[in-house]
């Protein structure tokens, strides 16, 4: 236990040898000295916790000593209890408190009530000092939790910026093999040539779907992803799943079956996208970890509340299980069932990990039953309101794009392939262009000329887009202030897109896009051109 310091001022020394005496004690060190100008520098020098002090001194009485100590931020805290042997009246008791003083001490001194006040003022001192520890511990705790959430934010804005990075530098080159693979649909191709472009386009989708989905879970990570719920087919969801999946399932000679509750009904409210992420992954997963035998998705009822109906979507398959043991594993970011799972198999260990954190946020429930060696179930249980029909279904017809003759466009774009892309669909609606390489080529190019609409990509050398539109929509080109400002962006995060409406974007356009959708804008924001 720390000692505490009790400093005893008296010009009287038999004085100060009886109030030691009355005092001593193993937890306290008594200091004393019959000179007030020496208990002044004791004060000073050491950490004195309280001062009993006589009022009656030569050259320095007791209140003079006090006020000196009460001025001094040193030696402020020290609590005063004064020693007199003069008259108990109240105006000398008020005169020593209004001093500083905390207490009065009354000669000839009572012991038991002068080792009873002494003793509760060192109680006092432990708890304020005991106090004052915790503070500081609490405030070096607060800078430790400050300094953690600064490290996690700017954590988090590394993260950010590497995976808008990571997006603009994949997905733009991707961008363009899937633009020219459709261009390529549209020559005429031998059956062989066909067969190749398709791979192509399947591979791009493959690795366009591995960045979407390192994406989509930063977004889950971050809080910042979204469940949009609408009237949905679910039959057309399924079956539409089992039919992009059967050809991977042909190749290896298994059985894909879908087997749906002859009870669903024709629409609920749903996330249709996000749904049938779910469904891809599940039946994808047990596709590639199947060699022979079948895969099938099954739908049923489970119950029934008023308009709400419980489903049960079940991905069984005869694959090649799971231990028990690395069951809770692989529903872990990056991980799979084991080491030789990744060598055998590939893959990123994302799939299962965003199925999971889907699920939650969709409010269902996520189970799987496995048997290493003889295949696994993974089951996906949520309640949905059943959407009732009020109009007829009509099926949509494709609208045909038809050619924008005279619009004039101004396009900015670094990367040649996506340069490409864009001139020849642009080629293909009769637009008139005029393609530059950067924003500072672009602003010199609107200064020179007229055009109904700019494409303008986000990242470019030089100067980059947005850079570019400041300047656009501050008068940079005189009288030119508000034409219509198109951005492609490779990066897919909200707040990108939110940074470049706030630059003076009209729009953003992702990449990949399709050009149906960059068709369908050009339209809307050149629709007064005769």
């Amino acid at each position: 236990m720390e000692k505490i310091n009790i400093l005893i001022v008296d010009d009287r020394p038999e004085n100060i040898i009886a109030l030691e005496a009355l005092l001593q004690r193993n937890d306290i060190n008594i200091i004393s000295t019959t000179n007030p100008n020496e208990a002044l520098r004791l004060s000073w020098e050491m950490d004195i916790a309280i001062a009993l002090i006589d009022v009656q001194m030569p050259e320095m009485d007791g209140f003079e000593l006090v006020e000196i100590l009460k001025s001094n931020p040193r030696t402020k805290e020290i609590l005063v209890i004064f020693v007199t042997a003069i008259s108990k009246e109240t105006k000398h008791a008020v005169k020593g408190l209004n001093t500083g003083a905390v207490d009065y001490l009354y000669k000839p001194l009572d012991p038991y009530i002068t080792s009873a006040k002494v003793d509760s003022f060192i109680q006092f001192v432990r708890n304020q000092r005991e106090v004052k520890a915790k503070n500081k511990e609490l405030e070096a705790n607060q800078k430790e939790l400050i300094k953690a959430k600064d490290l996690a934010e700017q954590g988090k804005r590394i993260k950010d910026n590497f995976l808008a990075n990571m997006s603009h530098e994949i997905r733009t080159p991707i961008n363009g093999i899937i633009g020219i693979t459709q261009l390529l649909k549209r020559t005429a191709l031998s059956d062989e040539q066909l067969e190749m472009v398709n791979l192509l386009e399947v591979s791009s989708n493959s690795l366009l779907g591995v960045i979407n989905d390192v994406l989509d879970l930063s977004k889950i990570e971050s809080g910042k992803f979204k469940i949009s719920r609408a009237p949905t087919d679910i039959v057309k969801i399924c079956e539409a799943v089992i039919d992009l999946l059967r050809i991977p399932s042909v190749e290896k000679k298994l059985d894909l079956t879908l087997n749906l509750d002859t009870e669903l009904p024709k629409m609920i409210y749903a996330d249709s996208l996000r749904l049938n992420q779910i469904l891809m992954n599940l039946i994808g997963n047990a596709i590639k970890f199947t060699h022979e035998g079948s895969v099938s998705l099954k739908v049923e009822i489970l119950d029934r509340k008023g308009n709400n109906v419980k489903l049960k979507f079940s991905i069984i398959d005869s694959g090649i299980g799971i231990a028990k043991e690395n069951i809770d594993k692989i529903f872990e970011t990056f991980e799979q069932a084991d080491e030789q799972t990744t060598i055998k198999f590939g893959g990123t260990g994302l799939g299962l990990s965003i199925v999971k954190n889907l699920a939650k946020l969709k409010g269902g429930l996520l189970e799987v039953q496995s048997e290493e060696f003889k295949g696994s179930t993974f089951c996906f249980t949520n309640w949905y309101e059943i959407f009732k029909e009020t109009t007829v279904d009509i099926k949509p017809i494709e609208e045909k794009l038809i050619p924008l003759s005279n619009t004039r466009i101004l396009v900015a774009e670094d990367n040649p392939i996506n340069k490409f892309l864009i001139t020849k669909i642009l080629q293909s609606w009769q637009i008139e262009m005029d393609v530059v390489e950067n924003g500072k080529e672009a602003l010199e190019k609107l200064r020179e000329n007229d055009y109904h609409l700019i494409l303008m990509d986000t990242f470019m050398p030089v100067m980059n887009g947005l850079e570019a539109i400041k300047l656009i929509r501050e008068g940079y080109a005189s009288g030119k202030e508000n034409i219509p400002i198109i951005t492609f962006s490779a990066a897919v995060m909200d707040t990108d897109k939110a940074t470049a409406i706030a630059a003076g974007a009209n729009d953003v356009i992702s990449k990949p896009f399709e050009p149906a959708v960059l068709h369908k804008k050009i339209q809307e924001y050149t629709k007064t051109i005769g």
